[in-house]
């Protein structure tokens, strides 16, 4: 991150480090190629009549694997622990207009046989790469930074699928930060992992980061209806996007909050079309699309320009009927929208400027009331998606499969 020679070299150059890892979005040099220009599925404008929307998928239809071949390209901290790995193809629904759709992904075993029973699956939920084609995490060897949370939960035994979400590397939008999509791809994750390991248990948890926080947060309310047929242990979710509402009505954005802007925009976009993104954003996150809306870790030194050009009034909601509509918006796609099917574990870092950890202590506060069971922890002296905080999330859902009693911080909970 001259510098354009380092980021290729795998070295990201320190003030655009700090800018995408303050935003809790993993910078990798094999993330996009900077030359790749973003693919925007927007469909063609076309007078004719739209075609019937296909069937959404029933019973063993619901992670039916479509396609599948070994992940040879996976990176050696997970080939070199003996994992199966394989990417996948499998099919899901939309959480926007209910619709069957297919899903890109990749699922893993350990090596050796499982224990009697089978191995538990645990369903890991990415953080933000992209709303593009080029940020599928299974078209990376690193998968876009999420090989070591696999890796660790190789370590303990466990299956392993992690879901591209809908519309990153297959047809259609990527509805970024709509959590019932992501819920649907996560829990159908898990059935896809058990098509192509048949011994896999029905056992299974969620673990997410960021966006992923909000997608295994989603996932815990959906696992008793959507996710019949299995059995929900809990989910950990990690500085999760469980509430945005808010984030226009801050005297000014934080600079990660600014850059990140463009992506909210896009997926909103997806569930209403009728947005006028200029009401929100304007000057340079405007005049460079391709800059803004490419993969995470990609065009750095451009980014960069682009940050450094951006005024106050470059993120300030038009008039207040705009900031109105968007927080309507917000409000919509914000957790909780119902009470979990188990235990979740929500961690938040103290210093996080992308996800305001006062959000998510609000959203915390509405499940508690709804009667969930959670143990909130905020974490001394980290930002946002710290990678210091995913070694006790996988020791609470070790604990969840152990059959532990999951610790309560909710008023009159074991922790109060």
């Amino acid at each position: 991150m001259a510098p354009e020679r380092a980021w290729r070299n795998g070295r990201v150059p320190t003030r655009l480090g700090v800018l995408f890892v303050a935003a809790g979005l993993a910078v990798s040099a094999v993330s996009c190629s900077s030359a790749t220009e973003p693919t925007r599925n927007r469909p063609a404008p076309t007078s004719v009549a739209e075609p019937a929307l296909p069937p959404a998928p029933t019973g063993d239809d619901r992670g039916a694997v479509v396609n599948q071949a070994p992940f040879s390209g996976i990176t050696s901290s997970i080939t070199e622990k003996g994992a199966v790995a394989t990417k996948i193809t499998y099919r899901s629904t939309s959480g926007v207009d209910g619709s069957g759709t297919e899903v890109g992904g990749t699922v893993f075993a350990p090596a050796g046989d499982g224990p009697p029973g089978g191995r538990p699956v645990v369903t890991v939920g990415h953080g933000t790469t992209g709303v593009t084609d080029e940020c599928a995490p299974s078209a990376s060897p690193t998968l876009l930074g999420s090989t070591g949370v696999v890796g660790q939960l190789l370590d303990r035994g466990y299956v392993v699928a992690v879901s591209d979400y809908e519309g990153l590397g297959t047809p259609g939008d990527h509805p970024y930060l709509e959590p019932t999509t992501s819920a649907y791809n996560l829990i159908d994750a898990v059935r896809a992992a058990r098509n192509i390991f048949p011994d896999t248990s029905s056992r299974w948890a969620a673990l997410g980061i960021s966006q992923g926080g909000q997608a295994s947060w989603s996932a815990a309310e959906h696992a008793d209806d959507y996710g019949d047929g299995l059995e929900f242990v809990g989910s950990a979710n990690l500085s999760p996007a469980a509430d945005l509402s808010g984030i226009l009505e801050q005297e000014e954005l934080t600079l990660p909050q600014k850059m990140f802007l463009p992506y909210l925009l896009e997926g909103l976009r997806v569930q209403h079309p009728e947005i006028d993104e200029t009401a929100y954003m304007r000057g340079a996150l405007v005049e460079n699309p391709d800059t803004v809306l490419s993969c995470v870790g990609a065009l750095l030194t451009e980014k960069w320009n682009v940050a450094t050009q951006l005024r106050p009034e470059d993120t300030t909601p038009r008039s207040p009927a705009d900031a109105l509509q968007m927080r309507e918006w917000l409000q919509d796609d914000a957790l909780p929208k119902g009470p979990a099917a188990g235990p979740q574990l929500v961690m938040v870092g103290e210093t996080d400027n992308l996800i305001l950890p006062s959000w998510t202590e609000q959203a915390v506060e509405k499940a508690c009331a709804g009667g969930d069971v959670i143990d909130f922890r905020t974490r001394t002296g980290e930002g946002h998606a710290d990678a210091r905080a995913v070694p006790g999330a996988v020791e609470w859902i070790a604990d969840r499969f152990a059959g532990a009693q999951a610790p309560n911080t909710c008023p009159a909970g074991d922790g109060s």
